[in-house]
């Protein structure tokens, strides 16, 4: 397979070298595409000696007008000839050109010409990492179905300790072989999957909520849809977009989701139950916005309708996928539930510790199945935990069904 690796200009350009290595190793054909500002950083034959290949530096790099015109066009060739585009690392001013279709070199040119599968690497300071501009414009590169294999948290150059420092290569490489090799098996399955919170009204402008982002829900639906499933996403309030290639249904109350979930259940193969649905609501939703005073308030509360037990008895030969979020003894309870509920799997994760749960984009789970397995998953990356998720999936329907 032919892999197009962009070299992006940060101080983590030098760990492309061995990333270019390792990607030789798993089978990769290598051409090396380096950014002006990459080669401040980490010299072209460096990487021409490790690929044995030559590296495109520039759009205009020879001086006979032949020459000239002929790398002009080159960009189209490379996409053309070229199964996977890399880029590593993908550094902020890379992220905003390619999310906003700026063309000024040649690996931002052979991008808006490549019509494969793309993956973005990013490594930045921690800060702008964390800046809206870089989110928003990482978010709409992940919804036209570009991969994104996040940074690692620690110490950068800068200084700074927080994420931002570029994945580790091999991780980055076997994500590549992941990423390219991953097989359609989801293919006819009909997935609903709930994500997000609900929202509870009190009156017009107020209401009970939890601080649920959406974030694991929606990492498995873009997952599944990546692995040709139709999927039926249905999300509470959430601030994030829906992935590529998915079919959104926007509810807000606990009782709108159990309507849409419902609706779509004749069609699923697979239910996912993702979403933190309130528990509770208000009996008696004011009309009007209750205006404050010196008294006490009481809100008198009924439970909503349970839709995870309602999916369970009428399961039939779905697989059923619940998520059981504590803050203590979460084995046990993700195991009670499974029973309860009629589940086949349980995602339990304790929500209370640094760096994971609701609001992170981390997370750390463990698996609770109905053949008696409990398998917990190392802490990684939401969507990463998509995939392995699904993919447990897959091997206990056959199971169950052996």
């Amino acid at each position: 397979m032919k892999l197009i690796l962009g070299v992006g200009g940060g101080i983590a350009a030098y760990k492309a070298a061995e990333l270019s290595r390792l990607l030789q190793e798993r089978g990769f054909a290598v051409q090396v595409v380096m950014t002006a500002a990459a080669q401040q950083f980490i010299q072209p034959l460096t990487f021409a000696a490790l690929t044995g290949r030559k590296v495109i530096t520039g759009l205009f790099e020879q001086s006979s007008p032949e020459a000239v015109l002929s790398s002009s066009v080159e960009h189209i060739a490379v996409a053309q000839d070229h199964d996977v585009l890399l880029i590593a690392p993908a550094t902020a001013d890379l992220i905003g050109k390619l999310a906003n279709g700026i063309a000024d070199d040649f690996l931002t040119t052979t991008y808006l010409a490549f019509t494969g599968p793309v993956i973005l690497a990013p490594a930045m300071n921690t800060n702008m990492w964390e800046h809206p501009a870089v989110r928003a414009n990482l978010d709409l590169l992940r919804r036209r179905g570009h991969a994104v294999v996040d940074p690692e948290a620690g110490l950068l150059a800068c200084g700074t300790v927080g994420p931002g420092r570029l994945a580790d290569p091999r991780f980055i490489s076997d994500e590549v072989v992941r990423l390219t090799s991953r097989k359609q098996d989801l293919s006819g399955e009909v997935i609903v999957i709930t994500a997000g919170p609900t929202q509870e009204p009190i009156d017009p402008v107020r209401y009970i909520t939890n601080r649920s982002s959406g974030k694991m829900g929606y990492a498995i639906a873009e997952a599944a849809a990546a692995r040709g499933a139709r999927v039926w996403l249905v999300s509470g309030p959430v601030s994030i977009p829906a992935p590529a290639n998915v079919e959104l249904v926007r509810v807000r109350t606990a009782a709108e989701m159990h309507t849409a979930v419902m609706a779509k259940l004749p069609e699923a193969t697979i239910v996912i139950k993702a979403a933190a649905v309130a528990d509770y609501h208000v009996a008696h939703v004011a009309p009007q916005k209750v205006k404050k005073t010196a008294a006490r308030m009481t809100l008198d509360l009924d439970p909503t309708t349970d839709i995870l037990a309602e999916v369970g008895k009428r399961k039939g030969d779905r697989l059923l996928i619940g998520f059981a979020a504590e803050t203590q003894n979460m084995v046990a309870e993700a195991k009670r539930k499974m029973e309860t509920k009629n589940c086949d799997l349980v995602v339990g994760n304790v929500v209370n510790q640094e760096g994971t749960g609701f609001e992170s984009e981390e997370n750390e789970v463990t698996l609770v199945m109905r053949t008696g397995e409990v398998m917990p998953l190392e802490k990684a990356s939401k969507r990463v935990l998509a995939d392995r998720i699904l993919d447990q999936a897959m091997r206990l329907r056959l199971a169950l069904h052996a």
